[in-house]
């Protein structure tokens, strides 16, 4: 019998107004994932990109050979960064909801995957981040002034007013400019290893997408590069889920694992509860031991979801249920490691409590210093003339014109 063929066209499992379904989630229990030595062949650890690398169980409690045994200064730290990540957000977006700021992203719900990558990167390795990275940044040295002066375009602002807000860089920092072109960042990190294989370094470089950017012909350039080279890289994808609207299957994720996109060109993928702040750090450091070894790349999935909007642009309750974020089964970053510390002796709802108020104090300070470099309705001002900075190392003629003119209009008014 001949059948005729069909389209097939990626749904989500639940929209608006039905129960929240992660019934397509493949999950494994703590600790069932081995951990395999950094000198393991490629081939023999294809399961790492189907199963579920896995620290902290449901009861919680750190399970398994991936467990990196922090202690209590080394929880706390990590905890603390979390923390002051949700803490920032959480203002931010009130104040773009009262028109102070134009745009902004939360990384609510990710914030152990910028923390935990973070602490296990050195500090001389380069980071190509993506928007949701904010915690990064803060972990990697830059204050939060200057973050929250970048988002005002003032006259502190790093980028002087020529980037959307949250589009961060930091030279000393390693920190790589964000980019609102998705993807792009994964060549430039691919080049950026590549260099330092070919000068001798033992530094390595590491970039962030997101599950919809896989999509993109940026992303296939960037593994074909790393895997014919064996670029000292870590390629991160950070599946929340949904792509703004987009549900994760669209880019084929209901398919195979992203982590196992890189198998075909020989790259190992490690698929990560990216929710469990001690399993994304083992598989980062792990990662990155290989790749300073010369083991080449490695193509990270960290399985979590964006717990609010896309951005202050987006309203979600009109493509997914307004309750799956608390429905899915990975739970709360913050929350877990939370539980774990409780439960090893090392913290306690108090101690929680306080700490959330006094980077609650943290943050109001830095908003106040922050409005003294400028905001949108009160000086003072960015220079216009500086708009003309930066573009060529010597200023064109025609430039150079248009600037005088600006001038003089200037000085006549």
């Amino acid at each position: 019998m001949i059948t005729k063929s069909r389209l097939q066209i990626p749904r989500p499992t639940a929209r608006p107004g039905e129960e929240p379904d992660f019934s397509y989630l493949d999950l494994s229990p703590a600790g069932s994932v081995e951990k395999p030595p950094l000198d393991a062949r490629n081939r023999d650890i294809h399961h790492l990109s189907s199963g579920l690398i896995r620290v902290l169980d449901d009861d919680h409690t750190a399970k398994g050979s991936w467990d990196p045994g922090f202690d209590k200064a080394q929880l706390q730290v990590g905890l603390r960064w979390m923390l002051l990540n949700r803490v920032f957000d959480e203002r931010m977006w009130q104040i773009q909801r009262q028109g102070r700021i134009s745009f902004y992203m939360q990384a609510l719900g990710e914030e152990a995957i910028s923390i935990a990558q973070g602490m296990a990167l050195r500090s001389g390795d380069m980071c190509f981040p993506s928007y949701r990275n904010q915690g990064l940044y803060m972990y990697r040295g830059m204050n939060l002034v200057e973050m929250m002066c970048q988002c005002l375009s003032n006259t502190r602002d790093m980028c002087q007013g020529r980037q959307l807000p949250i589009m961060y860089h930091s030279k000393s920092g390693n920190m790589f400019s964000i980019s609102g072109n998705l993807g792009t960042q994964y060549p430039h990190a691919v080049g950026w290893a590549m260099a330092s294989a070919i000068k001798g370094e033992d530094h390595i470089a590491a970039s962030w997408v997101g599950d919809g950017t896989t999509s993109e012909a940026d992303f296939h350039h960037a593994l074909t590069f790393a895997a014919i080279y064996q670029a000292p890289v870590i390629l991160n994808i950070v599946n929340n889920q949904w792509a703004i609207s987009t549900f994760q299957g669209t880019a084929a994720g209901q398919r195979r694992a992203f982590a196992a996109r890189g198998l075909g060109l020989g790259i190992p993928g490690l698929r990560v509860d990216g929710n469990d702040f001690l399993a994304v750090y083992s598989a980062t450091l792990w990662a990155a031991d290989r790749a300073r070894r010369g083991a080449g790349p490695t193509l990270i999935e960290l399985v979590t979801y964006r717990g609010g909007a896309h951005s202050t642009s987006d309203d979600p309750s009109k493509y997914r249920p307004k309750d799956e974020w608390d429905s899915f089964p990975l739970g709360d970053p913050v929350e877990r490691l939370k539980q774990y510390m409780i439960a090893e002796g090392h913290w306690s709802d108090a101690k929680h409590e306080s700490l959330v108020d006094e980077l609650r104090t943290e943050v109001t300070a830095a908003w106040k210093e922050a409005q003294k470099h400028g905001t949108m309705t009160e000086g003072p001002w960015l220079d216009p003339a500086t708009m003309f900075d930066d573009v060529y190392a010597e200023m064109p003629r025609n430039l150079v014109s248009q600037r005088r003119r600006m001038l003089e209009v200037e000085a006549g008014e």
